[in-house]
């Protein structure tokens, strides 16, 4: 069997999507499309909350941070996607593989940060509203958002460093992005420290973040509970719609993926990759779609933005 023995040396090539070469063609129809989409979107909710002094606010400014997460993500898969599904060029060099791996996971572990973040923002907004601005200053909001950047970078850069010390037998990865697993299984020595650290980074990234982010809407709704008014209770509760459904796209797609992965023996290779590549565009996509039609204040900024250009 061929060996290269050192990460450094080894260029990878991406399969895509198994089984679906020939289609590649036309499948980057729907992929360019999204990716116009989150450009567009992110770029306009960022323009928008960077602009408009009133949008200075906790949450806008969470939503501002997730919007640039978003974008990163994007830019680091998205490039080299299209590269592939319209020139058939593949090739990435190892050190270039694992920064993209790095940027998209990293990514990934940031998003589901400033989720967390910004169901504590939802939760002191409902439960200790009187307090909001002293509690959430924009001191604590930017100590928040450095934090959520160093989880990624200290969950992630172990990852990309384990990887180097491999001996990689095969170069091909049958793949769109160069996803941890799918590197792991073209090496051909002892992999099980990089298999149990990717698990250990999974469960404490979705397994940690998902229980803070219940515990503080047990929290809301016992607050919401005891208000007489069904018109308050409605307006609480809509307070954190928009961030229920960010909740609902990020993490819904990514477990559906995980146990269709590890689960679902019987579906074919092409759906796997599919639903991987899927999982980390859907969130993009639809976040500035969520925030626009959910935030009255994004509308109506972005309304009287193309009023006062169209005139």
């Amino acid at each position: 069997m061929l060996r290269f023995n050192h990460s450094s040396f080894v260029t990878f090539t991406l399969m895509g999507i198994p089984g679906l070469e020939s289609q590649h063609l036309w499948l980057s129809l729907p992929f360019s499309s999204m990716f116009l989409a989150i450009l567009i979107g992110n770029s306009a909710v960022l323009f928008l909350v960077v602009t408009e002094p009133t949008l200075h606010t906790p949450m806008y400014l969470f939503l501002a941070l997730l919007m640039v997460t978003d974008l990163i993500s994007t830019l680091a898969l998205m490039p080299k996607l299209l590269c592939l599904f319209w020139f058939n060029d593949g090739d990435i060099a190892s050190s270039a593989c694992f920064a993209q791996m790095f940027f998209i996971h990293g990514a990934s572990v940031v998003r589901s940060a400033l989720l967390v973040a910004m169901a504590f923002d939802r939760f002191v907004a409902v439960c200790e509203p009187l307090r909001y601005n002293t509690i959430l200053s924009h001191s604590l909001v930017g100590r928040l958002g450095l934090l959520a950047v160093a989880k990624g970078v200290i969950l992630i850069l172990p990852m990309t460093l384990l990887l180097q010390r491999l001996t990689f037998c095969h170069k091909v990865i049958p793949h769109t992005y160069c996803d941890h697993m799918a590197v792991v299984k073209m090496a051909c020595n002892h992999t099980r420290p990089n298999r149990i650290y990717g698990l250990f980074v999974i469960l404490l990234v979705v397994g940690l973040d998902l229980l803070l982010i219940g515990f503080s809407y047990a929290l809301i709704l016992q607050a919401v509970v005891r208000l007489s008014s069904r018109d308050v209770t409605f307006k609480a509760l809509n307070t954190c719609s928009a961030h229920l459904f960010v909740i609902l796209v990020t993490y819904v797609p990514a477990l559906f993926s995980s146990i269709t992965h590890r689960f679902g023996h019987n579906v074919p290779p092409h759906a796997h990759i599919l639903l991987a590549s899927l999982y980390l565009l859907l969130p993009s996509v639809l976040n500035p779609i969520i925030y626009g039609m959910k935030m009255r204040e994004i509308r109506d900024k972005a309304t009287k933005y193309l009023c006062r250009e169209s005139e």
